[in-house]
């Protein structure tokens, strides 16, 4: 319980950092003189990094030690938090936020595979991946309050200071009451593997998010495009023909774990997207303070703060089935809401809105982190872990990217910058009405995913993986495709 105590206070402090920045978005804004698409950077570039470098933080931890990994994690999630406090410009901010991201990569996906490992047994585990989805519940509840209190008392800046005591407490406990650990069989690095995975993402988000600005049909934008489907297809084509893949394809043979994957970057779409549109919806529009906004989206937060142990609890008890059945119903109604019927223009519905998006997130976490390491080897647990991970990285990365630039294309048709007031109010609603859609269609995604994936045939492919995966090897040639034992193909 001490572990997870500590691999919780890593969990605790990332997802804090984003859930605080959120709130402190106008002021940044405000302060460093930056536009939609810069406040989209501030989150992206550290989601960014933290997607492309998850999958080999998971694999080097597994092979050089899981303690190590995340000590080092810890120390430059911590100095790159103090860096950013004292950052003089959005560009430098920017820098600075990538650079929490190297060490944000090395927490999460690791301390997923120490808890893996520390709880073998099956209900056990669920009930600690429970823990670790309240906390993000914490953070969430949290967050919005202390950011506001934070940005109206102090400013923006001290909102990275939150992070510096929790991550030096969690890097001395760390060394003094985590063992080490690696996997049975090192896993060799596949740099090749991982330059396709940082040009894909990096492409993509910077397409998406420029497009509005320099148009959908630029050169810029079309080339970015073209070299973000390039790398897709150059990962596909190579991952299979490696010994030791940074993505093991022959993973997504298990549908749940598939399924998960979906699952994850829909939901976190849907939350990326949630916050950006909020809190600039509630400061700059409806003209709130950053401490009234937070507690305006407090309801949603505290759902979610406690409904993820209990969601926790059912997974161990009766599968993941019925959370992930009402997280895409209750994230749905919430879009809907919005989409449809105006949420945001009544105080009531706004509050209903949030409580229902609160349920369909508080009920969707434990299941992705349980179905992507349940059945797989505890031998590559940091890999599955770190996929996951991953997942719900890149759903935010595009949930913002998607988002904002549905937002800014929506404000530039209306023809003005909206402000507060009754007029910007209603310019706002319309101009995000089709990211409250695309917010909607995340919902149902994770509703039609979440039931084809966690029924029996969906169980018997994860089975069927598992066992493919702990086949061993038959060495071939040097740089000849690895062959294995009949009835798997490398191929996925």
């Amino acid at each position: 319980m001490l572990v997870l105590a500590i691999c919780c206070m890593s969990l605790l402090i990332v997802s804090l950092d984003n859930t605080v920045l959120n709130v402190a978005l106008p002021a940044m804004r405000h302060d460093l003189d930056a536009s939609v698409a810069g406040m989209q950077w501030t989150i992206d570039a550290y989601t960014l990094v933290l997607a492309s470098l998850l999958m080999l933080a998971g694999s080097t931890a597994d092979r050089i030690g899981r303690r190590k990994v995340f000590m080092a994690g810890l120390v430059l999630f911590t100095v790159g938090s103090a860096l950013c406090s004292l950052a003089p410009s959005l560009e430098a901010l920017i820098a600075f936020r990538m650079v929490q991201a190297v060490g944000g990569s090395m927490l999460n996906p690791v301390a997923m595979s120490i808890i893996t490992n520390t709880f073998t047994d099956p209900r056990e585990r669920a009930r600690a991946i429970g823990v670790w989805g309240a906390v993000v519940g914490v953070s969430m509840a949290a967050g919005p309050v202390v950011g506001g209190l934070l940005v109206d008392s102090v400013g923006w800046r001290s909102i990275f200071w939150v992070n510096l005591p929790i991550g030096i407490a969690a890097l001395l406990l760390t060394w003094r009451y985590v063992s080490e650990s690696r996997a049975p069989k090192a896993r060799r690095p596949d740099p090749v593997g991982q330059l396709l995975v940082i040009t894909l993402l990096g492409s993509l988000t910077y397409a998406i998010i420029e497009a509005p600005q320099k148009g959908w049909t630029s050169a810029e934008i079309l080339f970015f495009a073209a070299l973000a489907a390039a790398s897709l297809a150059g990962l596909l084509l190579y991952e299979p023909r490696r010994t030791d893949p940074l993505i093991d394809l022959r993973f997504f043979r298990s549908v749940p774990f598939s399924g998960a994957t979906v699952i994850a970057v829909s939901a976190f779409a849907a939350l990326g997207g949630f916050l950006f549109l909020n809190t600039l919806y509630l400061q700059d529009v409806r003209g709130l303070s950053a401490l009234d906004a937070g507690l305006y989206m407090l309801p949603m937060a505290a759902v979610v703060c406690v409904l993820s142990p209990f969601s926790g609890r059912l997974v161990a008890s009766r599968g993941p089935r019925i959370p992930l059945l009402v997280a895409g119903v209750a994230i749905a109604a919430s879009g809907l809401m919005f989409a449809a019927f105006d949420a945001e223009t009544g105080t009531a519905s706004m509050f209903t809105a949030y409580v229902l998006f609160g349920l369909g997130f508080g009920a969707v976490n434990a299941p992705i982190t349980n179905t992507a390491v349940s059945g797989m080897p505890r031998s590559q647990a940091g890999v599955a872990a770190a996929v996951a991970s991953t997942s719900r990285q890149i759903g935010q990365t595009l949930g913002v990217a998607v988002i904002g630039a549905v937002l800014a294309a929506g404000v530039a048709d209306a023809g003005s910058s909206y402000g507060t007031g009754a007029g910007a109010a209603g310019d706002f609603v319309a101009a995000a009405r089709t990211a409250w859609w695309i917010i909607t269609g995340c919902g149902v995604c994770v509703l039609l995913v979440g039931t084809v994936s966690s029924g029996r045939w969906a169980r018997g492919t994860a089975r069927r993986t598992a066992e493919r995966l702990e086949e061993p090897a038959v060495a071939g040639p040097p740089g000849a495709p690895v062959s294995r034992s009949p009835g798997t193909n490398t191929r996925a």
